[in-house]
């Protein structure tokens, strides 16, 4: 075999990989993307989660936010104080104090409290059982029990117990993804230290409510007929607290018939 015939090929492929290695290495620099070296610096401040928690695809992304001045430095709510803590260092401002937040079930309607109308023995999933009919239970503001929301957490700060989800607040981040799975929205971020919480949904009438859940909100408007402070407001026949006005004195939570109403002890 005459050695021109493998030599020539050799050659030119050779010839041509290093042709397109050049230009390619021009390319690389010609359109560089400068990176601002912050924003690696920032990233290791953050805690790694990529929940989505902060309205952005990942931390990565967040990071990149957070130095172009979109987020501030404490937008992270995985992280909390001492991430946001870190990353003004890095930016060279103030963290600032941000209120520690957590996931709150407005649903007590569990097992015991609310009726039935029919056995469901499909998928559990709480989407999936919502089209039927609205869920099993009478109320169609109830929770459904069937877990969405504690799958959707990646901090293990949810469970279903007797039938209605719990969230452990120690565990919770306040990320939102449960907020965000729950088909009856159910699920809403309230300041942790809280300890007055409405523990219903319904917006029923009285009567209706009643019937459906022993638990539940009737809107009877002693609440806030009687809080000394006016934290407590009714609406479409559901109370309401107001964090800002509410100090925790629990008049409300005894007022209330059928302690839709409660008191969060720390």
């Amino acid at each position: 075999m005459d050695i021109n015939s493998i030599l020539y090929p050799v050659l030119s492929i050779g010839g041509m990989g290093v042709v397109f290695g050049a230009f390619l290495g021009f390319a690389a620099i010609k359109f560089k993307v400068e990176t601002d070296p912050r924003v690696p610096k920032v990233r290791e401040c953050l805690p790694g989660a990529n929940c989505g928690g902060c309205g952005y695809a990942g931390c990565d992304a967040l990071a990149d936010a957070i130095v172009k001045g979109d987020v501030p430095v404490n937008g992270c709510p995985v992280g909390g104080a001492a991430a946001a803590a870190k990353i003004g260092a890095v930016m060279g401002v103030e963290a600032g104090s941000s209120e520690k937040m957590v996931a709150f079930v407005k649903c007590n309607g569990n097992c015991d409290a609310a009726k039935s109308k029919y056995e469901y023995f499909g998928i559990e999933d709480c989407e999936m059982e919502a089209n039927l009919a609205g869920g099993n239970k009478f109320c169609s503001y109830g929770c459904l029990g069937d877990g969405n929301c504690v799958r959707a957490c990646n901090f293990g700060a949810l469970s279903i117990v007797n039938g209605v989800a719990v969230v452990d607040e120690e565990k919770c981040v306040a990320c939102g993804a449960c907020t965000k799975v729950c088909p009856k929205h159910l699920i809403e971020l309230v300041p942790y230290a809280s300890k007055v919480r409405v523990q219903c949904n319904s917006n029923d009438m009285p009567k209706v409510s009643k019937d459906n859940c022993a638990n539940a909100c009737m809107g009877c408007q002693l609440c806030a007929r009687n809080c000394p402070e006016k934290a407590v407001s009714v609406t479409k026949f559901l109370a309401k607290v107001d964090y800002s006005k509410c100090t925790a004195c629990g008049t409300c939570t005894e007022k209330c018939p059928t302690k839709a109403i409660k008191y969060i002890k720390k």
